[in-house]
């Protein structure tokens, strides 16, 4: 069990989750505010189960680190209020998830090959909510642009060894070496900061050992 790519992977789908969240209310339409709400619903437990195989306590886990000390991708961190490009890094998010979740379940610990195999399983209807917007903006320029300047952050995402598959299913091409610095995981956006303050607000303010 790689413990830094199980930490990335709980980190990821916890501030995807909380950007998720931010369409609540705003959506374009009715059914996207579900849809968003549920999706985000969705990470943050995907978020709770990995990090419950990782410590005792996932919720201090979760929420008592400092910013740099999480493992999340910049991909997840953009603070992204414009549909083009929330769609684009949805869809560009899930092939890539697909990706590792799937080497996930070939793991050798049993323990974490179950749980990938559940969370497989529950990000289906993810996938096709994205897949269908894709096909829906695909041709919009907007989203188009939007795909295009997010696509070094999905690489990002991803070890060395899985980016092939990743260009393979995406049909782009893998970006060049200086269009990848500052969107592999290891670095943080400026946009992480302000949102882990906000995320963790409630958590900071009790006092040390209090029950929820």
């Amino acid at each position: 069990m790689n413990e830094q790519a199980l930490l990335g992977l709980a980190d990821d789908e916890l501030v995807l989750g909380w950007r998720d969240s931010e369409w609540t209310g705003i959506a374009p339409m009715l059914e996207e505010d579900v849809a968003f709400s549920s999706i985000a619903q969705n990470e943050i437990g995907h978020a709770r189960a990995v990090y419950s195989l990782l410590s005792d306590d996932p919720d201090a886990l979760a929420f008592d680190r400092k910013p740099e000390e999480y493992r999340c991708a910049p991909l997840v961190e953009l603070h992204l209020l414009e549909w083009a490009h929330t769609i684009a890094r949805r869809w560009l998010y899930e092939v890539a998830d697909e990706i590792r979740i799937t080497a996930l379940k070939d793991d050798s610990d049993a323990a974490v090959a179950g749980l990938a195999a559940k969370i497989d399983r529950e990000e289906a209807y993810h996938r096709m909510h994205a897949e269908m917007w894709h096909d829906r903006l695909r041709d919009e320029p907007r989203f188009r642009a939007a795909v295009e300047e997010l696509w070094p952050y999905a690489v990002g995402m991803l070890p060395q060894d899985l980016r092939a598959e990743l260009t393979a299913r995406t049909g782009l091409d893998l970006p060049s070496n200086n269009l990848l610095q500052g969107h592999e995981r290891g670095t943080h956006t400026d946009e992480l900061a302000p949102m882990w303050e906000e995320m963790t607000i409630v958590r900071r303010s009790a006092p040390s050992g209090a029950q929820w």
